[in-house]
C-alpha cells in the first residue's frame, strides 16, 4: 500500500547519514534506559538469581529494551544499546560476569534476524518484514538455536575456569531450558511492545 499524503503535507525523506545518526542516538538512549530499568528492578532481578546455577537470573527484562531498540531503530542501534546497557548492568550485578553473559545471550537475537532478513528481497524495509509474525517466529527459532549453542560453550568455559569440575548433562539441560525460556520471553515481549502500537511505522527508521 502506497503512503497517503494529505493536503498541506510534504513528503520528506531522510538521507543514509541522517538515519545512521538517528540509530546511534537511539541506541545510546535505549542503552541508558536499560540501565535505569536495571537499577529500578535490581531487587527483583537479583532475587531471581539461583546460586546453584552459578548466579543465573531467571528474570531480567533489560534485554527487552535492547531488542525493542533493534526492532525500532535497526541492528546498529540494537547492538549499541546492548553494549551501553551491559556496562550499566555492572552497577547492579553481584557476580561480575553477569553483564557479559547477558550481552552474549542477547546479541544472537539481534544479529541472526538481521542476517536472515537479507535473504528476503520483497521491497519492504527490514522492520516491516519482522512485523510478519511467521518471519518473526522463524528468525526467532534460528536465533534461539544459535544463542543456545553460543551460551553452552560460554557456560562450559566459565564453569571449567571458575569451578574446576563440570557435569555436562546438567549444564546442557540448564542452558537449554533457561535460554529457551528467556529468549521466548524477550522476543515475545518486544514484539508486542513494538508492533501492537505500530511504533515501527510511526518512526519508520529502517
Amino acid at each position: 500500500m502506497s503512503e497517503v499524503i494529505y493536503p498541506g503535507e510534504i513528503k520528506t525523506s531522510r538521507t543514509k547519514s541522517t538515519n545512521l545518526r538517528i540509530q546511534i542516538v537511539g541506541g545510546a538512549i535505549f542503552g541508558a534506559l536499560s540501565t535505569v530499568v536495571a537499577l529500578i528492578l535490581a531487587p527483583f532481578i537479583n532475587a531471581s538469581r539461583i546460586a546453584s546455577l552459578w548466579g543465573m537470573a531467571l528474570f531480567d527484562p533489560t534485554s527487552w529494551i535492547w531488542i525493542i531498540c533493534f526492532l525500532i531503530f535497526g541492528p546498529i542501534a540494537g547492538i549499541l544499546s546492548s553494549v551501553v546497557g551491559s556496562f550499566g548492568l555492572l552497577i547492579i550485578d553481584p557476580t561480575g560476569i553477569g553483564p557479559a553473559f547477558k550481552f552474549t545471550a542477547t546479541i544472537p537475537l539481534i544479529i541472526v534476524p538481521t542476517l536472515i532478513l537479507k535473504l528476503w528481497k520483497q521491497g519492504t524495509s527490514n522492520s516491516k518484514k519482522l512485523r510478519d509474525l511467521k518471519k518473526y517466529v522463524l528468525t526467532g527459532i534460528v536465533s534461539i538455536a544459535v544463542r543456545i549453542g553460543v551460551m553452552l560453550i560460554f557456560n562450559i568455559v566459565y564453569i571449567l575456569i571458575f569451578y574446576g569440575g563440570i557435569d555436562i548433562p546438567f549444564v546442557i539441560a540448564v542452558v537449554l531450558i533457561v535460554n529457551t525460556y528467556t529468549s521466548v520471553l524477550d522476543l515475545a515481549s518486544s514484539y508486542l511492545i513494538v508492533y501492537l502500537p505500530k511504533l515501527d511505522e510511526k518512526l519508520d527508521i529502517w
